[in-house]
């Protein structure tokens, strides 16, 4: 899959879950997914807490799951 076949969302974390996974809600349709840090986020030690507002990709063929890849100032 390219980067152009993921679906970007946004959402708020509600909980944070072991293992550096996320609880998040979706703004648009008003579901809450397991999501968990892109490589990036976690190299470059980016902190996400409870709150925060989160771009995720998903995938087309699972929507129950999600990568965070940016965390809105």
């Amino acid at each position: 899959m390219s980067k152009k076949d993921f679906i970007e969302v946004d959402g708020t974390v509600k909980q944070i879950l072991p293992g550096g996974t996320f609880t998040v809600e979706l703004d648009e349709p008003k579901i809450e997914i397991i999501g968990f840090l892109s490589g990036k986020m976690r190299q470059n030690h980016i902190r996400v807490l409870a709150g925060d507002r989160v771009k995720m990709e998903l995938s087309p063929y699972d929507l129950t799951k999600g990568r965070i890849t940016y965390r809105f100032k």
